[in-house]
């Protein structure tokens, strides 16, 4: 009988890496029970797909809706009761975490690690040592320029590695969005200093098995929040339609840029070839311009930081994100400039950001993002199979169940 069971939950495991649809009882809601609207989206959200009301999660987390909330604070009455709910669940039951308005966006640093101030402060020292080396290095013309390009990049090396282990003892880029965090929730224990993988990226099979996914019902106000959950639902009975507008710079460099900016050619390609949704493309370091963009569908573009260009008329049902800094903060202030909040506000159904500054290869590539939907996948399926990393910055923002070709014959 032991085994039995062994082999079921090991099969129960693989099936979650493997990535079988998520479906309606395999997601826990959040909600501030001392915040009315957090309870009212969650209920509502739950009746209006059919998710067991069992499956909420009342936490007391303040009257006040906050943005970040301390990384002790966020161990003790975020994180904890929600692993100890899923503990008492058969393993893999649960795949999806949907937080609400009420539940703080951003979880504070862990602080520097106790005990190593003079390790820090051997470390800055020796730092220091390398970076005179290198300017001396620079300065001396005796040496040929390729033998100076080999003890450039060596010691180069030597001093990136410096920095990361200070920043890491400092506690230095261990903030990250509570959504982000939360996918990590049942791993025992994981370095917070910027980012681990994310398991679930590629389907990986058996990998992926502990990661959570997550998505946030937010926004400035009870109407925009509760009209993710309806015009995802209402664009799901036809499927999406609309046009697409697809926003590249033209660079054509062999960096990361480039590859964004490729990915997002590629984007616009793959709309062309596999769609029949018309396609307007900007290829130049201009944004859209106010009002040029009607009946938008899908957007994604860049760059223009927390400088919001509302050149969209979103349809009921439209997905988009921009590729820029810090664009998921402020989420609940109306008259924010970033783009999240101010997509939300023009009408959006779907949108993801960074609560933090997130550096540009955490984004998903916006092509494999986007053909995930257009094959069918939910939102937070396509956001985790797209996604490089979790405990880090990105937040994605919408009915994680909300397929929005779901019924497109195109």
């Amino acid at each position: 009988m032991a085994g039995r069971t062994a082999i079921i939950t090991l099969l129960t495991l693989v099936c979650c890496g493997v990535g079988f649809a998520l479906e309606p009882d395999e997601i826990l809601v959040i909600a501030n029970r001392q915040i009315s609207t957090s309870k009212r989206i969650s209920e509502y959200y739950c009746e209006k797909r059919n998710i067991p009301k069992k499956n909420i999660i009342y936490l007391a987390l303040g009257h006040n809706p906050r943005e970040t909330i301390k990384r002790d604070e966020y161990e003790k009455s975020l994180a904890l009761p929600i692993r100890k709910r899923l503990q008492r669940r058969f393993p893999g039951e649960i795949r999806c975490l949907v937080t609400t308005y009420g539940i703080p966006v951003k979880v504070g640093s862990q602080g520097p690690m106790p005990g190593k101030g003079r390790k820090i402060n051997e470390l800055k020292k020796l730092l220091s040592k390398e970076k005179q080396r290198l300017d001396e290095l620079k300065q001396d013309l005796s040496i040929d320029r390729k033998q100076m390009s080999i003890q450039t990049k060596q010691i180069n090396q030597k001093i990136t590695q410096m920095q990361l282990e200070i920043g890491r003892i400092s506690g230095h880029e261990t903030n990250a969005s509570v959504d982000s965090e939360l996918s990590m929730l049942l791993f025992q224990s994981y370095d917070l200093y910027r980012w681990q993988p994310n398991m679930l990226r590629g389907q990986v099979p058996g990998l992926g098995f502990k990661t959570l996914m997550v998505s946030r019902l937010d926004g400035p106000d009870y109407k925009i929040i509760k009209g993710l959950i309806d015009k995802a639902i209402t664009a799901e009975k036809t499927g999406l339609k609309g046009n697409a507008y697809i926003d590249s710079r033209g660079i054509v460099k062999k960096d990361m840029y480039g590859y964004f900016d490729q990915s997002l050619r590629d984007l616009e390609a793959f709309i062309r070839s596999n769609t029949k949704m018309p396609v307007k493309a900007e290829q130049t370091g201009q944004l859209f311009q106010p009002g040029s963009c009607p009946q938008t569908a899908v957007y994604c573009g860049w760059y223009s930081v927390r400088k919001y260009v509302d050149a969209f008329d979103f349809v009921d049902g439209a997905v988009g994100f921009h590729i820029a800094s810090y664009e998921a903060q402020k989420l609940r202030d109306p008259s924010s400039s970033t783009w999240c909040a101010a997509m939300l506000r023009d009408g959006i159904t779907a949108t993801l950001g960074a609560v933090d500054e997130p550096y540009l290869h955490s984004f998903p590539q916006p092509k494999e993002f986007f053909a995930e939907l257009f094959r069918g996948s939910c939102l937070v399926e396509a956001y985790y199979r797209t996604k490089p990393f979790n405990s880090w910055q990105l937040v994605l923002i919408g009915d994680p169940l909300y397929k929005p070709f779901k019924n497109t014959k195109d």
